[in-house]
């Protein structure tokens, strides 16, 4: 008998390699409940209630909690709420080019061509020196730029390319481009930055010493190894130009209508429904792209 209860108090001791699977995670689980409580309280429940408030039923001068359906059909019949999805694409697809075309040349720079750290860190500080002004100034410091009797204007006159000023330039789709490309730019630049300058410089001398140009080492090497920080870019840039409301209103005279620009204005108007529902569309937009750029490169691996 002593034999049997001995064997079976043996059995039953936990071994040091359990006991130390056990700590761990309850370790993990520790470290992890602060943020998964955050994440419930400040995401999950908030657009679990923008979702219900979506179906409430909206009149004319009030909303009261009985559900319907009648605000999603009456926003995806809309000719208007439709146009302003079609249009966020549009803009967000331009201005995502935009800042890659603008923005990967000036990180190639800055990350593989210029060697100095400190060299380096005051170039990228020089592309964030624009943030340390308000949001709203440097949107509306497009408007005496971009103006019939603005600088560019001014300019091309003086220079005699044109003889009467540019109207696109100003209150048009044009400005609000130009404007986002601007802003977000350097979004692209620092992650882009990042990723060039892991590039171990001996990869490329080898691939130089073997009698590659500088076309085939771009495309062999320095764009495949930068394709990260080009996503992730791409996923800043993208989650906010999506958002954006305020570069819209202000530089092409309400004439750009986005998603952002119609949940500000419904919201204004008290219309909750309509506001909420263009919020579920825009989270969905949103969250597609970002799967979207998640599926074209796997980021855990590549970082």
């Amino acid at each position: 008998m002593s034999a049997i209860s001995t064997e079976s108090t043996v059995q039953s001791t936990p071994s040091p390699a359990e006991m130390r699977e056990k700590k761990d995670r309850r370790r993990a689980i520790t470290l992890l409940t602060p943020g998964l409580l955050w994440m419930t309280l400040f995401m999950v429940l908030p657009m679990a209630m923008v979702i219900y408030v979506s179906f409430w039923t909206q009149t004319t001068f009030s909303v009261n909690s009985t559900l319907t359906t009648a605000s999603w059909e009456r926003f995806l019949s809309s000719a208007t709420y439709l146009g302003a999805i079609w249009t966020t694409l549009r803009i967000w697809l331009i201005v995502l080019i935009a800042t890659i075309v603008v923005g990967y040349p000036v990180a190639l720079f800055i990350g593989l061509f210029v060697r100095n750290k400190t060299l380096q860190t005051a170039l990228l500080v020089a592309c964030v020196i624009p943030f340390w002004t308000s949001f709203l100034i440097r949107v509306i410091a497009w408007r005496p730029m971009l103006g019939t009797e603005g600088a560019i204007n001014m300019i091309l006159m003086k220079l005699g390319i044109i003889s009467e000023p540019l109207t696109f330039l100003l209150f048009s789709e044009f400005s609000v481009l130009v404007g986002m490309t601007q802003i977000y730019c350097v979004f692209m630049v620092g992650p882009i930055t990042f990723m060039l300058g892991r590039i171990d410089v001996s990869v490329i001398e080898a691939a130089r010493d073997l009698g590659a140009s500088f076309g085939t080492i771009f495309r062999r090497i320095i764009l495949p190894l930068s394709m990260p920080g080009v996503m992730v870019g791409s996923i800043f840039v993208s989650v906010m130009v999506l958002g954006e409301f305020a570069t819209a209103a202000s530089l092409s005279g309400r004439k750009t209508n986005l998603l952002g620009n119609i949940i500000v204005s419904q919201v204004g108007s008290l219309k909750w429904t309509f506001a909420a529902v263009a919020g579920v569309v825009l989270t969905i937009i949103i969250t597609a792209v970002i799967a979207l750029a998640l599926r074209l490169v796997d980021l855990r691996k590549e970082m």
